[in-house]
């Protein structure tokens, strides 16, 4: 019935727009039902007659290209070449012609860095590559933070010093570093350390180079790069009894003298043949895999039965590796 008055409407000469209104229906119905059916894909939209042709939009591209326009936007582009007198299309048609040559990012030239270098440090004994980091620790309030310096031997996983301050100074650093390493008596060959300001200070770097100490950087964004200290992090802070904040310096300091203490002499690590970090750093690791042989073989001869071979205490690894290289890169 609609249909049909519709009609009438429309032959009559009244408009669409105006026959749709009275009767109460949506002009993209009408369309719609008096659309015949089609199947498969739609065609293509002809162009319209503004449109520019292939070679208009080669020439467009051509002079987008221009050795003088390579670095310049497409709007300066555009702009200049009117101000010179050419107008080739409209500012819009030629970013749609830059676009559809993938030419629409940062055309000018840009400056390019080199890739930070991966480090790929090995230790075999105590002393020799340490890392270091700095944390944060929640202080009485909010925004009050106390500032964590850590020392870490990747090899025997020994804290050969740490030092909690309330704020993070290049030249304590230093200091703490040079402290660090008169007390353990031995220099090591390479001290590693992530990026922060402090790591890359100028105190921090005379330091290391008037010792003959290699100094290694993380790569910018890559926490894997400081594997040691981050999962020394992780053991502090996870802690069931770490506090959510310290009240002062001096009460975060007692609690990191218990942590650290316990975690040198009394902390079995499983990345060291279950010894002690300070058992591995100071070479007693010997007898103590000794009294464990013997223990074994007692369990041993007393139940045979529950054995198929000798068993054997755990080992210490041979080699402790930042970003060990794979098979492949150590044959070539």
């Amino acid at each position: 019935m609609i249909e049909a008055a519709l009609q009438d409407l429309t032959s009559a000469g009244t408009p669409v727009r105006t026959a749709c209104r009275l009767l109460g229906r949506a002009r993209a119905t009408h369309y719609r039902r008096n659309r015949p059916r089609t199947y498969g894909p739609r065609q293509a939209r002809l162009p319209g007659p503004q449109a520019l042709d292939a070679g208009e939009r080669a020439a467009v591209l051509t002079v987008i290209n221009r050795a003088g326009n390579s670095d310049l936007s497409i709007g300066q582009i555009w702009v200049r070449e009117l101000d010179e007198g050419r107008y080739w299309c409209s500012l819009s048609s030629m970013y749609r012609i830059a676009a559809a040559a993938g030419q629409t990012r940062e055309r000018r030239r840009q400056a390019t860095h080199p890739a930070k270098v991966k480090p790929e440090l090995v230790a075999d004994g105590p002393s020799q590559v340490w890392s270091w980091d700095i944390t944060k620790i929640r202080g009485p309030g909010k925004g009050i933070w106390f500032h964590l310096y850590v020392l870490i031997d990747i090899y025997s996983r020994y804290n050969p010093g740490w030092l909690l301050a309330g704020a993070e100074d290049s030249v304590l650093a230093r200091d703490f570093i040079d402290e660090a390493i008169a007390r353990n008596g031995q220099v090591p060959h390479t001290v590693h350390a992530d990026r922060g300001t402090s790591m890359t200070s100028q105190p921090v770097s005379a330091l290391l180079v008037d010792l003959g100490v290699t100094r290694t950087h993380s790569r910018p964004r890559v926490s894997n790069d400081n594997p040691f200290s981050e999962a020394q992090f992780k053991t502090l802070k996870y802690l069931h009894d770490f506090p959510a904040s310290f009240p002062n310096l001096a009460a975060a300091r007692a609690f990191l003298l218990g942590f650290f203490t316990e975690y040198n002499h009394v902390h079995r690590h499983s990345g060291i043949g279950w010894h002690t970090p300070a058992s591995v750093h100071f070479g007693t690791t010997g007898a103590i895999d000794d009294a464990r042989q013997t223990t074994l073989d007692a369990a041993r001869h007393a139940h045979p039965e529950r054995f198929t071979r000798r068993p054997h205490p755990p080992k210490i690894p041979n080699h402790s590796w930042i970003n060990q290289p794979t098979p492949e890169l150590q044959k070539t």
